[in-house]
Order: structure tokens, then C-alpha cells, then sequence
């Protein structure tokens, strides 16, 4: 049985899960409002600017130091163009599809004009990203009344895990929302603990279990009181890695399988946390997570901390997974519902406007 425990000390929050950047002052989380207090679109896009600042002025350059080379359409063009994009994150599968796309489109435009060429990329670009999300399901889905909504969140140590769900709690608590957290990284030294921290900041409680303890029974303990106890959302930390001796994803799936005994039709959410500044590695982590577990969505962390951007077109192309949630910044805030038509803006922006 696990042990539940609230933390209630001001935090100091553990750095074993390399999240030092992502660590918000706990009075900037505690004074932040809500989605429903007034967000309107054009503050939603001047956040998504501003979040985007180092992505958009990363590929602008790069933009612009592959236009700076152009003299002709021929098979050099689409060499650069194809490197450019792979230096932008974009995602080798998408860079081939344009580069193929790009070299009929050329042609019936009749593009010969630094200024058209660069008008019928962006364009593509644009394009295809609008096609490969066609039918995406980027919604969060919740319980019906009168359950409790389970989320897990899945992903490497790293990549702003505890951070994420610290920054959601925060916001759905202030939404009116019951929140329970559930601590089932249990070997990581801190995990707990930092769990714990974040609990403290967004004023919900956390259950836990002791250090190395079965993460199973963390969950047990967690979903039998969120149903008990009328919680709307409980959500629940994993492990990025496990000891020798154990297969992450087994273990994820025994907390899944321990989930569902409790509520069929649970949970609602498995959540993937990535660290847009590892670039392809993300893809490769999206991969082995995916194949091994039901992932419904992801959540892009550290999306300001990037001079490259174009991971989001490589998620979407090779993982055919939704982006749900977006991270620009250190307060509970700056975690976003991540909408399409802003980032794409956001990105090429100087592009467009130039």
C-alpha cells in the first residue's frame, strides 16, 4: 500500500530530472490565471511569437543563407534546400516529400524569382503540414461525469516530465478542478519528493509510496482515491527508466493494466513529454514509446529554448501523433494548448512579412 503524502514546505526543487530552465518561481506559478480569465486570440498569438522567437530567427537564417546561394533551379537547389530543411528538425520523410512536391510545383508556377521560390516553399511547407494533420485528434478527452479523468504521462528522464505535470495541475486546479497527483516514478532518487514540491505550488495533493516501491501499487492507491474521493483529473508520473533488472515499457503497461481494473475506459490520456531541443533524438524516443505503448498525444517542452522549430512538422509527418500541449517558458502558463494555425504563424512570420 502506498503511502499518501502532501507536501507543504516552500520548494526546492530536485535537478535530478535535468530541469533546472524549466523551474518556475513559485510566486510567478501561484499568481498565474487561468485559460478562462481571459486569453484572447491575438494574446494567444503574441505568446506563440514570443515563445517561438529563437525557432523563428533560427530558420529565417537559415532560410535566408540558402536564398543567398540561389541562382537556378536545378539539382543543387533542392540538395541545399533538402539540408536546410534537415538542419531546421524538420524530419527526413517531409523533406523528401517537399523537396519531390516542390519540383513539379516550380515548374507550373514557373518560379524563377529568389522572391517566388521562396513563396511556393513556404507555401508547401505549409501545405503539407495542413495535410498530414487531416482527421488529427488534438483534443484532450476527459471521463464522463461522475468519473475521474486518468492521465499518464510517459517519456525518458529529462525532458521536463514532473515539470509538465506541476505546470497542469497548477492550471486545472485554478480552473476549479479537483486535482490528485500520483508519484509513480519511484526509482529515480527525488522523483517523489519533486512531485511532492510541485503539489506544494499548485496546492493539490500527491500520493506516493516509499523509494523503489512498486509503481503499481502507487496507482492502485491513486485511482482507488480519485474515484473514491470524486477527484476530476488525476495525474500520474512514470518512470524514464527503470534498473537493469526491469523493461520500462512492461512496466508501464502493469500500471496501465492496474489503471484499467479500476476504470475500463482508462485513462483517458497517455501523454508523451518531448524536449524540443533533442531534435531528432524526440522522434526516436516518440518511436520507441509509441510502438510500446498507446500514446494519445504529445507534449512539446522547451519549444523557446530551440534555434531549429521544425520538429513539429517531423512529429506530425513520421509519428502521426498530435501535439496537445506546448511549453514556451518557466511559469504554469506558459504551458499552452497547442493550436496548429498559431505555431505555423509564429514560425514563418519574419518570412511572410519580409
Amino acid at each position: 500500500m502506498a503511502d499518501e503524502t502532501i507536501a507543504t514546505t516552500a520548494p526546492t526543487i530536485d535537478t535530478d530530472d535535468a530541469d533546472v530552465s524549466e523551474v518556475a518561481d513559485k510566486a510567478d506559478i501561484v499568481s498565474t490565471t487561468s485559460d478562462d480569465e481571459a486569453h484572447t486570440s491575438t494574446d494567444e498569438q503574441a505568446l506563440y511569437n514570443k515563445g517561438l522567437t529563437k525557432s523563428r530567427g533560427g530558420f529565417a537564417e537559415r532560410f535566408n543563407r540558402f536564398l543567398a546561394n540561389f541562382r537556378t533551379v536545378d539539382e543543387d537547389f533542392f540538395d541545399d534546400l533538402e539540408e536546410t530543411l534537415i538542419g531546421s528538425d524538420v524530419g527526413f520523410d517531409m523533406v523528401i516529400r517537399i523537396s519531390d512536391e516542390l519540383r513539379e510545383e516550380v515548374k507550373l508556377k514557373n518560379a524563377k524569382r529568389k522572391e517566388d521560390v521562396s513563396d511556393v516553399i513556404i507555401k508547401k511547407l505549409v501545405d503539407i503540414y495542413e495535410e498530414e494533420g487531416s482527421g488529427e485528434d488534438n483534443q484532450m478527452h476527459f471521463a464522463p461525469t461522475g468519473q475521474p479523468t486518468i492521465i499518464m504521462f510517459v517519456g525518458v528522464n529529462g525532458v521536463g516530465k514532473t515539470t509538465t505535470i506541476g505546470k497542469l495541475a497548477s492550471q486545472y486546479q485554478k480552473a476549479g478542478k479537483r486535482v490528485l497527483l500520483a508519484a509513480a516514478d519511484t526509482f529515480r532518487a527525488g522523483a517523489t519528493k519533486q512531485l511532492q514540491e510541485w503539489g506544494a505550488i499548485a496546492q493539490v495533493p500527491v500520493v506516493a509510496g516509499k523509494d523503489k516501491s512498486d509503481p503499481a501499487s502507487v496507482v492502485f492507491e491513486a485511482v482507488k482515491r480519485a474515484r473514491d474521493e470524486a477527484y476530476d483529473v488525476l495525474f500520474i508520473d512514470t518512470a524514464g527508466r527503470l534498473q537493469n533488472n526491469f523493461n520500462l515499457m512492461q512496466e508501464l503497461e502493469k500500471m496501465k493494466r492496474v489503471v484499467q481494473r479500476e476504470i475500463p475506459d482508462a485513462p483517458h490520456e497517455v501523454l508523451l513529454v518531448l524536449d524540443a531541443t533533442t531534435g531528432q533524438n524526440a522522434i526516436q524516443q516518440a518511436k520507441l514509446f509509441k510502438d510500446s505503448t498507446d500514446v494519445t498525444g504529445i507534449v512539446l517542452t522547451k519549444m523557446d529554448g530551440t534555434a531549429k522549430g521544425g520538429i513539429v512538422f517531423a512529429i506530425r509527418s513520421e509519428m502521426h501523433l498530435p501535439v496537445k500541449w506546448i511549453g514556451f517558458g518557466e511559469k504554469a502558463t506558459d504551458l499552452r494548448v497547442f493550436k496548429p494555425e498559431e505555431f505555423v504563424y509564429g514560425l514563418f512570420k519574419d518570412l511572410v512579412e519580409s
